[in-house]
């Protein structure tokens, strides 16, 4: 047994937050363990290998607000080969203790009960990940179904405006509304991304997306963010630790990207069930 974690820094916080954790505490444990320091981009993952054989990944921290106040997707895969990818990103990290220098893993299709299964890696191929999502946004021909707390990748958030304003396909989803407002304040202020802001208001108010409104974070506060990581196009189904943000694909992030339409069906139903606790995006 092994454990990563990430170590915080005192920079201002970013959006979404990473949670708070002890590294004295966790060094504790009777266990090898190894922080990775997440300057400047976060040791994000949340994933297990157990016994080089099955793989538990998705968007659930390991903190009690996890738990029991954030909205969650966890995915399990029973296969030596993914679970051998996941194994070559953590001994990157392990070894270099690096964010930068980690994910640089094959994404060439995996056969898990006849389903084709794709593991992404970042930063190493956070790029074209979030190219790969967009790609699929745009050939969504049905269905368009997404969780997050933020969108702001610009391949993604382009084409998911496209999309939208193409009126073409069924788009709807859930985000976190105090967290979307603090992207679009920061933007503001630092005329860096003002561009995006036409896009994201075209994408969260002209299809039925909802939004949570979350504590917004301070020291101490209750973390009760929307924090599901969900994305179906049609018939594939893309699950992990990664937010459709520009500051995802430069952190240390997973996805799974599942070909099965039985999935996609019952994450769609996932998606709406939880878009339907929370009002309509109103920005």
């Amino acid at each position: 047994m092994r454990l990563a974690f990430n170590e915080d820094h005192r920079k201002p916080a970013p959006v979404p937050p990473p949670p708070e954790g002890d590294p004295s505490t966790i060094d504790e444990l009777d266990v090898p363990t190894r922080g990775i320091p997440g300057v400047p981009d976060l040791m994000h993952h949340k994933y297990v290998i157990r016994d080089g054989t099955s793989v538990w990944s998705g968007s659930t921290n390991w903190t009690m607000d996890s738990w029991s106040r954030q909205e969650n997707a966890i995915v399990t895969v029973d296969s030596p080969e993914l679970a051998a990818r996941f194994t070559q990103d953590f001994d990157q990290l392990w070894e270099t203790r690096d964010v930068e220098k980690t994910g640089k893993v094959d994404t060439d299709p995996v056969a898990v009960d006849g389903r084709e299964v794709r593991a992404w890696f970042s930063p190493k191929r956070g790029e074209r990940l979030a190219h790969r999502i967009a790609l699929a946004l745009g050939h969504a021909k049905e269905r368009v179904r997404i969780a997050s707390p933020v969108i702001t990748s610009g391949p993604i958030l382009g084409t998911l405006a496209e999309v939208v304003s193409d009126g073409k396909v069924d788009v709807a989803g859930i985000v976190d509304v105090t967290q979307i407002e603090e992207v679009l304040r920061q933007w503001e202020a630092n005329g860096n991304a003002t561009w995006k802001m036409p896009a994201l208001e075209a994408a969260l108010t002209r299809a039925q997306f909802s939004g949570k409104r979350s504590t917004p974070y301070a020291p101490g506060s209750v973390h009760d963010y929307m924090h599901a990581k969900v994305t179906v196009a049609d018939d594939t189904v893309f699950a992990g630790s990664f937010n459709l943000s520009h500051s995802g694909e430069l952190n240390a992030e997973n996805v799974l990207e599942i070909e099965d339409a039985e999935l996609a069906g019952r994450m769609t139903a996932f998606v709406d069930e939880l878009r339907g606790r929370y009002p309509a995006v109103e920005l």
